[in-house]
């Protein structure tokens, strides 16, 4: 496959632009005049067929296609220097910016105490830590590496890598249950008040597995409905429903006695801890260190 002659013009000069902000600025950083600059970035635009940059006399923002164009270009650079630094014998320590996407209760409960060894181990690497129990898009969104908690991984072109494995608990305080009994089976809590997670795709149908494997769908109200696992608990403290989270999510409220496990004989809802990440194929010297100090600290 023949390689074109003008495949990396005005890469570098486009990630100084985005990284300052200005064309003046980023003449400055690389030495050219500022109608150089835009010279080249128009003959890239021209190249590619895509407007990159929306500009004005007085503002400078990427389109949704320059923002794409900006992720990949920074990958390339980066791995373009890590290439220079082992051919001229510098193997070098891995550095740059790694932005990571994770839910926060996992980010709290999980990631949070590990952070400061991998700081110290890499101290040239920044991390940018997105602490999101939305499902965010890796790739629109320029995330490096991005933590799932699912029952189910989606297939997709991105790459999966499990960490570990949770399970899925329903609770409820004894408060709630002295006022309002507690069930028995799953298909009673229809009849109850329901504190629901809105991330799920269908929050509104909880599944179970009995004993003989057979699958039970479960069709509940909504008491109250919230894409966030922390105020599910606190309000399930407060006697105000039944809800259900991963186990990670709890601090020590089943010790104290604060809430209290329902079904707690029944086969347990796993909930799989995966990374996802662009592709295993060229991946920067900082991505793969990070991904594998997580299995290894966090992985079972």
């Amino acid at each position: 496959m023949a390689i074109k002659n003008k495949l990396f013009d005005g890469m570098v000069i486009f990630v100084h632009i985005v990284k300052s902000g200005s064309f003046t600025l980023a003449a400055d950083i690389s030495g050219h005049s500022t109608s150089y600059i835009s010279k080249e970035i128009n003959k890239l635009e021209a190249r590619l067929g895509i407007r990159l940059l929306h500009r004005t006399t007085r503002s400078l923002s990427l389109t949704q296609e320059g923002e794409l164009y900006f992720q990949l270009c920074q990958q390339i650079i980066e791995d373009a220097e890590q290439a220079e630094n082992a051919i001229i014998g510098n193997q070098g320590e891995p550095q740059g910016r790694i932005k990571i996407s994770c839910p926060i209760s996992y980010g709290l409960s999980n990631l949070s105490p590990i952070l400061s060894q991998f700081t110290e181990k890499h101290p040239k690497i920044q991390l940018e830590l997105d602490l999101n129990d939305r499902k965010v898009d890796l790739i629109s969104d320029g995330f490096d590496v991005v933590i799932r908690a699912t029952e189910h991984l989606e297939d997709s072109s991105l790459i999966s890598r499990r960490i570990t494995q949770s399970e899925a608990l329903v609770l409820a305080s004894p408060s709630y249950l002295a006022k309002h009994g507690a069930p028995q089976h799953p298909s009673e809590l229809a009849q109850h008040k329901i504190i629901n997670y809105s991330n799920l795709k269908q929050p509104n149908i909880w599944l179970f597995n009995d004993h003989n494997g057979n699958a039970i769908q479960v069709h509940v109200e909504s008491h109250v409905l919230t894409n966030s696992s922390t105020l599910e608990i606190a309000l399930g403290v407060a006697g105000q429903g039944i809800f259900r989270v991963p186990r990670f999510a709890l601090k020590d409220e089943l010790k104290t006695g604060a809430l209290v496990e329902l079904f707690s004989d029944w086969p347990k809802t796993s909930i799989g801890i995966y990374m996802v990440y662009p592709s295993r194929k060229h991946m920067s010297a900082k991505v793969r260190s990070f991904i594998d100090f997580v299995v290894e600290e966090l992985g079972d």
